[in-house]
């Protein structure tokens, strides 16, 4: 590995702190009760900020076998009563009520009406018209955080079995459908500087300016694994200009700094493809005689009708583009399927760069992510740490596993073949097969994706300039002009 860290700050993230360790954790069901776990150890004062909390999800649905009730906004409030010395922050996204409420959900912010007082939600706004907060993370005692791509909310939970059929994943009203995400764990600074955006990001939605928590040693749970252990950290971030507050584009400028250092493979989980920017910059690596392997794992459709039209039809383009530059035959893209042949939905968002670098976080590979939307990922990058040999064996090892799981396959089996071909598609390729697996995207796939709202402004913005409120008071001010002559 002959190269300097990516981890820029300024620039590339936000910070760079340490953690005593991380985990890394692939799917809503060991994140559910992780998750449980680590809030019956708050003691001052925990943080979740999301896009959506939906208080009727069971953080146990397998069986409950920890203290306190099952579903999560009733589990909140038993905690808060039990310890009336801690206080509970909850932050959603105010739109995605929307959504809440036509599943039938009371949003967390009319059930703390009702809640002890220890416990304050309240739904966030502070963003320009048509953003969204999308980050996720959770906050505990400023010594455990977690932040990832997975919501508490209805529909995502999961094993990583991803059977066609499971009444624990079902949602009130309809069957849950397969789904894979990936969070992570982490102590140490690291979790106190996420603590630390999380009250920025309170501060920013209702004006309150809260204290940081008493200190506390970093906290891990007895037998949580640890992915890593003593390594540096990046967080990342995304955040749209408003009012005086200026533009923060650190994933995009960390997205661009990864494909252009990439040597071998890049490896990418992403719920979309959208960014015409980041596709531009892998085309030019992919055009190289010697340029790397880079591999997509997308879900089969977006999931919504709208969704559908406009990011299938900006992913339809960009799959397109990038196949035409793609001469040496080193790009390629996945769905994975169930037993049965099902789709599997990928929510998660995670980047391997070669065996260096693991990224996971809420953004996307679209344009929203890059400067509209809030988003936070975390970075690891073995270039910024002393014990560079383990963590290359780590990153790698992890890798393998996603791959492993999306196959129905042992990860011994991929790391074999991955030897074997000395390519990680023609790894993937070798292993495919019947059942439970990953199928290639061909011209064919998408060819019925073109949509009037692909890569368009109001759909999928690049910043707060190209948004809905921008559009739409511009427009009405061209119309105010053309009406009065001036």
């Amino acid at each position: 590995m002959n190269r300097t860290t990516i981890l820029r700050p300024g620039d590339t993230c936000w910070r760079v702190e340490s953690a005593e360790r991380v985990q890394v954790i692939v799917d809503g069901a060991d994140y559910f009760a992780m998750l449980k776990r680590a809030l019956l150890t708050a003691e001052d004062a925990v943080f979740m900020i999301g896009w959506d909390f939906d208080g009727r999800v069971d953080l146990e649905p397998e069986g409950t076998t920890l203290p306190g009730p099952n579903e999560l906004a009733k589990f909140l409030f038993w905690l808060a009563e039990e310890r009336p010395s801690l206080d509970i922050y909850i932050l959603q996204w105010a739109f995605g009520q929307t959504e809440a409420l036509s599943r039938g959900e009371i949003p967390l912010g009319i059930r703390a009406i009702t809640a002890p007082a220890n416990v304050m939600a309240s739904l966030d706004s502070t963003h320009p018209m048509g953003a969204a907060h999308h980050s996720k993370v959770i906050v505990v005692d400023d010594a455990l955080a977690f932040c990832g791509g997975i919501d508490i909310t209805a529909g995502r939970w999961d094993t990583r079995k991803h059977a066609d059929a499971d009444p624990r994943r079902d949602i009130p009203g309809a069957p849950g459908q397969p789904w894979h995400d990936v969070t992570t764990a982490l102590n140490g600074p690291v979790a106190a500087a996420l603590g630390e955006l999380a009250r920025e990001r309170w501060r920013l939605a209702t004006g309150d300016t809260l204290p940081a928590p008493a200190p506390r040693a970093p906290l891990w749970l007895d037998d949580l694994p640890t992915t890593f252990a003593n390594v540096e950290v990046g967080i990342a971030r995304t955040a749209p200009t408003l009012g005086e507050r200026p533009e923060v584009r650190e994933i995009e400028a960390l997205y661009l700094a990864i494909v252009e250092a990439t040597q071998a493979t890049l490896y990418i989980e992403t719920q979309y493809l959208g960014s015409r920017t980041v596709a531009e910059a892998m085309a030019a690596r992919l055009a190289e005689p010697d340029g790397p392997e880079i591999v997509l794992i997308l879900p089969q459709q977006a999931d919504g009708w709208l969704r559908r039209k406009a990011m299938d039809g900006a992913r339809q383009r960009l799959l397109r583009y990038l196949w035409a530059n793609d001469r040496h035959r080193r790009f390629a893209a996945y769905y994975p399927v169930t037993a049965e042949g099902g789709p599997i939905y990928v929510h998660s968002k995670v980047l391997v760069m070669d065996d260096t670098l693991l990224r996971v976080g809420s953004s996307n590979l679209n344009n929203r992510s890059m400067g509209f939307d809030t988003e936070t990922d975390v970075v690891i990058d073995a270039a910024s740490c002393a014990e560079a040999g383990t963590l290359r064996d780590t990153i790698a090892t992890f890798r393998n596993d996603l791959i492993a799981e999306h196959l129905g396959v042992t990860d011994e089996r991929v790391r074999a073949a991955v030897a074997q071909e000395g390519s990680l598609i023609a790894a993937i390729e070798h292993l495919s097969g019947d059942g439970r697996t990953l199928c290639r995207f061909t011209r064919e796939d998408v060819e019925d994706e073109d949509s009037i709202f692909a890569e368009n402004e109001f759909a999928d913005p690049e910043s707060a300039e190209e948004g809905l409120g921008r559009r739409l008071s511009t427009g009405f001010a061209q119309l105010i002009e053309n009406l009065t002559g001036d």
